[in-house]
């Protein structure tokens, strides 16, 4: 599974700074090939097979640990290509460096992880390398369209899939019974159960709503239909976090969070770690790699929870969002373009190599056909008293909106996020007031950097 600590967006506004400029520098220290689509390239397609029986050694970046056994594959199927495998730590480490090796014009690897929602804010800097070329859009039915959408732009793709974070609903069935409670189908219905809870009892609340975590909150304003970014050039995108959509998730919870019937305690610190292990909160929701999270912190939880789908706006839908998930990327810098492009494509799409990450990393599968194998879906776990968690999820994928996208300033939206709906939450104050002042202070940000910032 992704770490859910990545999830979390306490990044200084450093650590995005200066993103248009760097827009020029990197496209001055690239020494990539010319082969590449988009970025100054070509579209000219590019011999792999006889690129790939050229000797190279390639730098890979990522923070799964053991991923030594599938690099291990793909040296084995290209024995002339050599990748050393790199920790640079979770992404509020790696990024820093990424950033800081670009603006340098050396040290960047040739492959690196980058999680879904930041592979925009590296390609309008021109830092990625337009996989087309060396055959990336081959494997585009290996991937769901919606999986698809977050590393590609048009033709070009600047990233390959790796694991994803269709959103679902962990209650504790123990508490649910207790109080007589249905798995609610609806936010409607959530709410009801909402109240229904915190009456019974005082110290208990149907879920946490984090005023930390700007992830998922977009993710649950994908699933309502917001689309808060619309990309037009490389410098120049809409803002529209506070649309319709957005609102109508914001005044929920809203109110949910003015009655005191769910908590806002920061995710991911003791006293969330205590909150899930003691019955604190009767739900999570969460992304498919909360499973396996849940079973490695709250052991003595097991066999209490089960997993469903996110409550739906309209009884009847099937719908969800995505929060977390990351991609393989190729530099443009890399000198081996080629050799760097097979591998990010190999890691990612190989049977073999793919069913490793899900069933050794516990990464949640991108690829199509993981998600439909019988072996795969079949997994019981105990902790959740023998639900097929694996089929849940994978049916919850599925039915993830296709046409949402991020911004190329996403380390400061999420940052934001804390400062204004975040701060909101914990004070008990109007969380669609404090959606318009995120619009506006994205919107600020954004033209400080020199992009150019529209509405619908």
């Amino acid at each position: 599974m992704r770490s859910p600590i990545t999830g979390r967006r306490s990044r200084l506004l450093t650590a995005v700074a200066g993103g248009l400029a760097l827009l020029t520098l990197t496209a001055a220290c690239s020494g990539g090939s010319s082969s590449g689509a988009g970025a100054g390239g070509t579209t000219k397609t590019v011999d792999m097979a006889a690129e790939l029986k050229k000797p190279a050694t390639i730098e890979f970046w990522s923070w799964v640990d053991g991923i030594q056994s599938e690099v291990a594959l793909f040296e084995k199927k290209y024995p002339n290509i050599k990748v050393k495998v790199v920790n640079a730590g979770q992404p509020t480490a790696e990024y820093p460096k990424l950033r800081t090796a670009l603006k340098a014009g050396s040290g960047a690897p040739d492959v690196v992880q980058l999680e879904a929602h930041e592979v925009s804010s590296f390609t309008i800097t021109k830092s990625l390398l337009d996989l087309a070329p060396y055959g990336a859009n081959t494997i585009k039915s290996k991937f769901q369209p919606w999986v698809w959408g977050q590393v590609a732009q048009g033709s070009s793709v600047y990233a390959i899939p790796q694991d994803t974070g269709p959103m679902g609903m962990l209650y504790r069935k123990d508490i649910f019974d207790k109080h007589h409670i249905k798995v609610p189908t609806t936010w409607a219905e959530f709410q009801t159960a909402a109240d229904k809870l915190h009456k019974a009892d005082p110290a208990a609340y149907l879920t946490n709503m984090s005023p930390s975590n700007g992830a998922v909150f977009s993710g649950l304003l994908w699933q309502a239909g917001s689309r808060p970014f619309k990309t037009n050039s490389a410098t120049s995108f809409n803002v529209n976090i506070a649309d319709a959509p957005a609102k109508k998730v914001s005044d929920y919870w809203s109110g949910l969070v003015k009655s005191g019937t769910v908590s806002t305690d920061a995710d991911f610190t003791d006293q969330w770690y205590r909150g899930l292990a003691g019955g604190k909160y009767a739900t999570w929701l969460t992304a498919a790699w909360g499973p396996m999270f849940l079973q490695g912190t709250a052991k003595g939880t097991s066999g209490k929870w089960r997993v469903a789908p996110l409550p739906q706006w309209s009884a009847g839908e099937s719908v969800s969002g995505n929060t977390g998930g990351s991609t393989s990327a190729v530099v443009r810098s890399s000198k081996y373009p080629a050799a760097a492009a097979a591998f990010a494509e190999f890691l990612n799409s190989d049977p073999t190599s793919a069913k490793m990450l899900a069933s050794k990393q516990s990464l949640f599968p991108a690829t199509t056909a993981l998600l439909d194998d019988k072996t795969f879906l079949d997994q019981s776990l105990p902790f959740f008293g023998g639900q097929k968690v694996n089929q849940v999820f994978s049916d919850i994928s599925k039915t993830v909106k296709t046409d949402f996208t991020w911004s190329p300033v996403q380390d400061y939206v999420f940052s934001d996020f804390n400062d204004t709906v975040g701060k909101a939450m914990t004070s008990k104050a109007d969380l669609t007031t404090a959606l318009t002042q995120w619009q506006d202070s994205v919107t600020t940000y954004a033209k400080q950097q020199g992009f150019t910032v529209g509405g619908s």
